[in-house]
């Protein structure tokens, strides 16, 4: 009758009549082949990124402690020691990030970048943040594409005598960062130096935030050539940086006023108060 719903095609057909049609399928066909074939390349895919996942995941978590680590070294009584540490930790992510490039060996790395995207980031964010510290200069991708590129000797058994000189050849893995990766983590390290500045500030070290200031706002200017051409994630990521550099002008300005007003080990109060004045004024 009207306002029926329509009985669609196959159900015409008693239930009994299509199990005996799927029971006739001959499972050696040439189509149910085919079909296996995508449903094991399918799964294969599915897992080999669930697993880079995981490898993402550890890659950001033991970025996040090197920076932790890296925070003490304003306060640390010998700072070589705090970067010799962040150094061992750096390279326990490097064997994860070549746990990551032997996953993609033969393999589109973009069909797999946003399982990866994060941990790149998190790397650049720390390996950045550390080679300031050591040079007060900003690390290019290339130095950091530089770093990713890992070479193992193929080492064969003593007992085989009949291996050849091919065998012997080290086996090379490599993982390039992209450029969007390296512009968010860049843009991520911002936040870490605004930190550095109000730390170094409240152990009463005076030059770092004025050096800091020129860097932000060198770094802010970079980005400011972007602009809107560039991908979504960098455009989101200007504004948190415009955020620490605001931070950090405003505790050179402090400094430069005021800074005979205030005892040293009042400053780091003082910074902490206005910046979260700033979180406010912002929010509203």
């Amino acid at each position: 009758g009207s306002g029926g719903f329509r009985k669609r095609k196959h159900d015409n057909f008693p239930h009994g009549q299509r199990r005996e049609e799927k029971e006739n399928v001959n499972p050696s066909s040439a189509l149910m082949t085919s079909f296996k074939s995508f449903q094991l390349e399918l799964d294969t895919r599915h897992d080999k990124y669930e697993r880079l996942v995981k490898l993402s995941r550890d890659i950001t978590i033991e970025s996040k402690r090197t920076i932790f680590l890296l925070h003490r070294f304003t306060s640390a009584p010998n700072g070589e020691e705090i970067l010799n540490e962040s150094e061992v930790k750096l390279d326990a992510v490097r064997r994860k990030i070549k746990q990551v490039a032997q996953e993609l060996i033969g393999e589109d790395m973009y069909q797999f970048h946003r399982a990866i995207s994060p941990g790149l980031q998190e790397y650049v964010e720390a390996v950045s943040f550390q080679y300031f510290i050591r040079t007060r200069s900003l690390i290019s991708v290339e130095e950091i594409n530089k770093q990713l590129i890992f070479t193992v000797e193929n080492r064969e058994e003593t007992t085989n005598t009949t291996s050849s000189s091919h065998d012997k050849q080290p086996h090379t893995w490599s993982l390039k960062v992209t450029p969007v990766d390296y512009l968010l983590g860049v843009a991520d390290l911002t936040g870490e130096l605004m930190r550095l500045c109000i730390s170094s500030v409240g152990n009463g070290d005076i030059d770092t935030p004025f050096e800091l200031s020129q860097f932000l706002r060198q770094i802010y200017d970079g980005f400011t050539f972007i602009g809107n051409t560039g991908p979504y994630e960098v455009s989101k990521k200007l504004y948190t940086l415009k955020q620490s550099l605001a931070k950090v002008e405003n505790a050179c300005y402090t400094l430069k006023v005021r800074g005979s007003e205030i005892p040293k080990h009042m400053l780091a109060d003082v910074f902490s108060t206005k910046t979260e004045l700033i979180d406010q004024e912002e929010s509203l």
